[in-house]
């Protein structure tokens, strides 16, 4: 194993040597996308392979269904490769620049960051989108997929890697590791420093928990989606009962669902009902504080401590009453995850208050939690969302996978 996964970190750090201009990206992206539409049938019927096997597997439902690839699935990654070729190339920007006294000029230029590891589970849609941001931004990538999309993940790679080829550029730009060997994970986060210079990981709280204890490599990434939304006492109604309805079941396996509702007391009797009885009625399990259990007349259970602190990804929710917009940011840094929180309000000046002092990576007034997403944010993709105190925070698309480095001019000065 050590053989076989220093052999492909070597690869990838040759690969990087080469740079690649931004219409030769451009070319090989489109021509990715052409493969992916001849191919089809056989990724459908690879993708078949990978669900049956996680099924024998014994995975959860939400898991299975993150597997899944269909004729819709397929033409969303093709159109989602798209959107990044009409992306602008993030490689030899300007930052900024400017001119010492002794006549120094400086420039402040992005550069690739080098060699990316991604570590993720399920979604093979992940391989196209993260192969295609890492090598429009100049990265080489080397992806290491769940045991239960083996199949989809490969065909997906050879598919890209032939588009690779076909222009002439390194193949080993995008590289998969062909090992289910769990081991395989721990290597790369601890003796692989000297061949990847940044791991990010996309996947459960076990696997980023893990990410975080062992890895000697820096990572980039978040361990949950605890988000809230906060109902303010001038919010209007049918808007908070269709961005709560949205936020929670839109899609309830994403770590962008909103996992608890926070009601302001003075809003609390006209909303809790129709609002909760609408998720009710969709089949939304919900666990209330006492206040809400009082007047809620539906299906509720009592809500435990833990119940603030949990990520359900599934149809449960998590409700709570307020005292004020304060009470409610108190409560968001306490049990959220840095990730995505939303107020609704009509007051305005509720919503900048609410959205500085709230510590989540994307802060959100009168919308749905579930817009933490770099598709929709205009980037294209994403290769994760990250919590990190430090940057890149919030979605990390094309632009965040790019360092910088001083460009310095001269004509011949020496420090005194």
């Amino acid at each position: 194993m050590k053989k076989y996964l220093d052999h492909i970190g070597k690869k990838s750090k040759k690969a990087v040597l080469k740079s690649v201009n931004t219409k030769k990206k451009n070319k090989v992206l489109l021509d990715f996308a052409i493969l992916i539409k001849k191919n089809e049938k056989n990724i459908i019927k690879q993708n078949k392979k990978d669900i049956s096997f996680a099924i024998k597997k014994g995975l959860k439902k939400n898991m299975i269904e993150r597997l899944i690839l269909d004729k819709i699935k397929i033409k969303q990654i093709e159109n989602s490769i798209k959107k990044i070729v009409n992306l602008k190339d993030p490689v030899d920007k300007i930052i900024e620049k400017w001119k010492r006294p002794n006549g120094l000029r400086f420039k402040k230029v992005t550069i690739p960051i080098g060699v990316i590891g991604i570590i993720y589970e399920s979604r093979p849609n992940v391989t196209s989108d993260v192969s295609c941001l890492c090598f429009k931004s100049g990265n080489a990538v080397i992806l290491k997929g769940g045991s239960e999309a083996f199949n989809s993940n490969k065909t997906l790679v050879n598919l890209f890697r032939k588009a690779l080829i076909k222009n002439n550029i390194d193949p080993n730009y995008v590289q998969l590791i062909e090992k289910r060997n769990r081991q395989v994970v721990n290597y790369m986060l601890t003796k692989m420093k000297e061949y990847i210079d940044v791991i990010i990981p996309r996947g459960g709280k076990g696997l980023v928990k893990e990410v975080q204890k062992k890895s000697t490599v820096p990572f980039i990434g978040h361990l949950e989606g605890i988000c809230h939304t906060y109902v303010d006492k001038s919010a209007n109604m049918n808007m908070a009962k269709k961005i709560i309805l949205n936020a929670k079941l839109r899609n309830t396996a994403i770590c962008g669902a909103t996992e608890t509702v926070l009601f302001h007391e003075k809003i609390v009797k006209k909303f809790t009902n129709p609002i909760l009885n609408h998720l009710n009625n969709e089949g939304c399990e919900i666990y209330a504080d006492n206040k809400i259990k009082k007047i809620y007349d539906g299906k509720v259970k009592l809500a435990s401590k833990k119940d603030w602190s949990k990520e359900y990804l599934s149809p449960k929710l998590s409700v709570k009453v307020v005292k004020n917009i304060n009470e409610a940011i108190e409560h968001i840094n306490y049990y959220g995850t840095m990730h995505t929180d939303a107020i609704v309000t009509s007051n305005r000046s509720d919503a900048n208050y609410f959205l500085k002092n709230v510590k989540s990576a994307i802060a959100i007034h009168n919308s749905s939690t579930q817009f933490a997403d770099g598709g929709e944010f205009g980037f294209g993709g994403e290769v994760g969302i990250s919590t990190n105190k430090t940057p890149p925070r919030g979605p990390v698309g094309l632009n965040q996978l790019v360092s910088y480095k001083y460009e310095v001019y001269g004509s011949g000065q020496i420090r005194k």
